[in-house]
């Protein structure tokens, strides 16, 4: 008698040439022994694959099964791994696409980032160290649909023409301040009052429109971006300097009593500083943005722009001393010398702010200045009303110490000093300094 056939627990894969009672490989491929699972099939149908080849493969069951199974699971594998693989920088490439576009540079696609809120902590969730490696990596990826303008012969020569341009436009302030000083002088005594008057006002008024048209245009050209108020702080501002001394003086002394002197050296001064204001600002702008381009992070830019602030505003004050020092001669001694050199480097603070998009410290720092100067005749006034003297004790402590100049010298140096520590915050960030931002302010020419 022989031994009986022993059937096997589990199917095993057939070798090559194998008979026709053995399993399909894809159904050798369902159990690893007794009822095992398989990866990604359920435990159900796995057990009762293994239980229908363990019975019988003679029913095919197992065989017109599994490769329904085996479809199912090769299905799912793919988009499991595609769920798992998602590129951030992607999106973040899309998020800001016009962007990404119009960079001529990677520190500029940095300075816009920036500018949205991506610091180093936030760059590190898209898997980069910092701005500017991922800044690289966004200019690098996006394809660009803005060329660059091809230097022609004629580029340099509209540049000159342009900057020869906005250079005469801001000496027109300073030149028609002059030239009505000139007639008050040359017809005192040979004109009544009346006609001085006249004279005066028109010379004011063409002033005035000479510099509306000089900020039109060039470096400390602001655009829509400055509020209505800050032309009527300045204008008050420069009233101050031309009338603001006198009837100090007068209120102090128990005035005012009729009409006061003017002191018109100070104002010309400043109405002859604008051009080289305007040089100051261009030649930031210009050194601004080559640091822009040659620097390789973002602290870096903000470490070489610092001293190109500072050396800017002091050439401006170097530049505006001389000038007043000029006018004194010229016109006389009237007027706050100090208070007008505080001034002039509070304005030009000011319109850097404005002109790459932050008028809003800029006009705050205004408006304190016109509130001390305004604020300083009022309480003398208010100190003659019975109980009220202390009110007038501030005024006359600082005037007993540096006489009435004391007065526009504190205001406009104190808004200076604190723009000036806001101006050097602000103006070292690239995003301050970005391409489109100089283009819309004519920086650039």
């Amino acid at each position: 008698m022989g031994r009986p056939t022993e059937v096997p627990d589990a199917p095993v894969t057939p070798a090559t040439g194998g008979g026709g009672d053995a399993l399909p490989p894809t159904a050798g491929t369902l159990a690893t022994g007794a009822g095992a699972p398989v990866a990604g099939v359920p435990a159900a149908e796995a057990g009762a694959g293994a239980s229908v080849t363990g019975a019988g493969a003679a029913t095919g069951t197992g065989a017109r099964r599994a490769p329904e199974i085996a479809g199912a699971v090769a299905a799912r594998r793919p988009g499991t791994a595609r769920r798992g693989t998602a590129d951030p920088v992607k999106s973040l490439m899309h998020r800001h696409r016009q962007l990404c576009e119009r960079a001529v540079d990677p520190l500029e696609i940095a300075a816009g980032l920036e500018a949205h809120g991506v610091t180093d902590r936030v760059a590190a969730r898209y898997r980069h160290r910092d701005v500017f490696s991922l800044a690289e990596e966004l200019f690098a990826r996006m394809p660009k649909t803005v060329t660059e303008p091809a230097a022609g012969p004629g580029a340099p020569e509209r540049d000159v023409h342009t900057r020869a341009a906005w250079s005469l436009r801001a000496l027109l302030p300073g030149a028609a301040c002059v030239a009505t000083v000139g007639v008050l002088e040359l017809t005192e005594g040979a004109l009544g009052g009346g006609v001085r008057l006249a004279v005066a006002l028109t010379g004011a008024f063409l002033a005035l429109a000479a510099l509306a048209l000089a900020l039109r245009d060039g470096p400390l050209r602001a655009g829509s971006r400055s509020p209505f108020t800050a032309p009527l702080y300045g204008c008050w501002l420069l009233g101050y300097v031309l009338y603001g001394e006198p009837l100090l003086a007068q209120v102090l002394s128990g005035g005012p009593e009729g009409p006061w002197e003017i002191t018109p050296a100070p104002l010309l001064g400043l109405a002859l500083s604008l051009a080289p204001a305007a040089w100051c600002a261009h030649l930031f702008s210009v050194h601004a943005r080559r640091k822009l381009r040659g620097s390789r992070a973002l602290e870096e830019f903000a470490a070489g722009v610092r001293p190109l602030l500072f050396g800017a505003v002091a050439l401006h004050l170097c530049v505006l001393i001389g000038l007043l020092h000029l006018a004194r001669l010229g016109y006389g001694s009237g007027g706050a010398f100090t208070g007008a050199a505080a001034l002039g480097v509070l304005l030009l603070l000011a319109r850097l702010l404005t002109g790459h998009g932050y008028p809003g410290p800029a006009t705050a720092a205004l408006a304190t200045a016109c509130a001390v100067e305004a604020l300083a005749p009022a309480l003398i006034l208010a100190g003659r009303l019975p109980g009220l003297h202390f009110l007038a004790r501030p005024v006359d402590l600082l005037v007993v110490a540096g006489g009435t100049g004391a007065v526009p010298a504190v205001a406009c140096g104190a808004s200076a000093l604190g723009l000036l520590i806001t101006t050097t915050v602000v103006l070292s960030r690239a995003s301050a300094h970005t391409t489109a931002r100089a283009d819309e302010n004519g920086t650039t020419g």
